[in-house]
């Protein structure tokens, strides 16, 4: 973690303006509207130091070594275990991860080029919370699954791609995770038409076998018969 912009100390709550209780929504609205007044001013100095202080503040394993440094303590009382709730998000946390993982890949295979995404292109594709989605990816950093840009993107690595197909996800697990608009819908099929065989004329069988039975019905009612069988 780097909290120092040329050899000075970065406080990063100030350099974005926000409280050290500041949630992941709030980091992101401070970032986004000053980084948008740094592009219109050309200040790139600035520009450096609010990608240093989002990327430390978004990434909860960053900022929680940064607010030890800064002297931060956001927890009051005594800490409580969250019950069988942890045990649920023990099982959402994993097929987050994977989620992350499957966007990342997909867009490593479709754009070799450009394969970065961001933190918020990514919110904006999966249904979960702010602080479980960074401690998603918190995860993916540690083990090195995934790597981040000198944009502050994230890319799939190699051993991320390895692992997710070691270790393949549940499409139908996996998937309600993405918002209805987040991934592409499945191609229209074609109409399917019935199958008729034709003959060398291309003409349908069942045309010809219909003619080739009525002249067979008139040749038979036209042949003489035996006046004794006649009733």
């Amino acid at each position: 973690m780097s909290s120092s912009v040329g050899g000075k100390f970065q406080d990063h709550y100030a350099v974005l303006g926000i409280e050290t209780n500041a949630d992941s929504e709030t980091i992101q609205a401070a970032y986004s509207k000053l980084a948008r007044k740094c592009a219109e001013t050309g200040d790139k100095s600035k520009l450096d130091a609010l990608n240093q202080a989002f990327e430390v503040l978004s990434d909860p394993g960053l900022r929680a070594s940064f607010d030890k440094v800064k002297g931060v303590d956001h927890e009051t009382g005594d800490p409580k275990f969250t019950g069988v709730e942890f045990f649920h998000r023990l099982t959402q946390s994993a097929l987050l991860r994977s989620a992350v993982l499957c966007i990342l890949y997909d867009r490593r295979q479709i754009n070799s080029f450009k394969p970065g995404l961001s933190m918020r292109h990514i919110e904006g594709m999966l249904q979960a919370p702010s602080e479980e989605l960074n401690f998603a990816v918190w995860y993916l950093k540690k083990r090195s699954l995934v790597v981040v840009d000198d944009k502050s993107n994230m890319e799939i690595t190699v051993d991320g791609m390895d692992f997710l197909e070691q270790n393949r996800p549940d499409v139908e697990s996996v998937m309600p995770l993405f918002k209805q608009d987040a991934h592409a819908k499945p191609p229209s099929q074609p109409e399917k038409r019935p199958i008729v065989a034709e003959t060398k004329t291309g003409e349908p069988v069942l045309n010809a076998l219909n003619r080739a039975l009525q002249r067979a019905s008139v040749s038979y009612d036209a042949q003489p018969r035996d006046p004794l069988q006649v009733k």
